[in-house]
C-alpha cells in the first residue's frame, strides 16, 4: 500500500471520469459512433463495457487515501499498452476509420498516455512522500 497523493489520486479522478464518459458513450451510443468514425460497432461497443468496468477501478483508486501500488502501476502500465496500442490499431489496416475516426482514435491515444505519465508522476511523488 502506498498513501496516495493529492496529485495522484486527481490524475485518478481524471482518468476515472474521461474514461467514464468514454464508457457510456460507446456503450449506449456505439451505432451512431460508429457511424460518424467509420469504425466498427463492435470494437466500440466492447470498449465501452471494458471501459465502465475500468472506470470503476480508477475512480475506486482514486478515492482511496492508501491504494495498493500494485493496481495503480497496472493502471500506468495498462494506459501506456492502450496509448500504443490505439496508434498500432491505425496502422493493422484491421479498421479503416474516416479523417473522424482516426483523430478520434489519435485524441484519445494521447489523452491516455498524458494521464499514464500523470499518474506516474503521482505514484512517484507518493512514494517519495512515504519515504520522507
Amino acid at each position: 500500500m502506498i498513501n496516495a497523493s493529492i496529485f495522484l489520486r486527481r490524475a485518478l479522478l481524471a482518468d476515472a471520469i474521461f474514461s467514464g464518459v468514454a464508457a457510456l458513450g460507446f456503450t449506449f451510443g456505439a451505432s451512431a459512433f460508429a457511424a460518424l468514425f467509420n469504425l466498427p460497432e463492435a470494437l466500440l461497443s466492447e470498449t465501452g463495457l471494458f471501459l465502465i468496468a475500468y472506470a470503476a477501478l480508477v475512480g475506486w483508486l482514486a478515492s482511496r487515501a492508501a491504494a495498493p501500488k500494485p493496481l495503480v502501476l497496472l493502471v500506468v502500465i495498462g494506459n501506456v499498452a492502450w496509448t500504443i496500442g490505439s496508434i498500432a490499431l491505425l496502422f493493422s489496416g484491421a479498421v479503416s476509420p474516416n479523417l473522424s475516426g482516426e483523430l478520434m482514435v489519435v485524441a484519445q491515444a494521447i489523452a491516455t498516455g498524458v494521464f499514464a505519465e500523470l499518474q506516474y508522476v503521482g505514484l512517484r511523488k507518493s512514494e517519495n512522500a512515504a519515504m520522507a
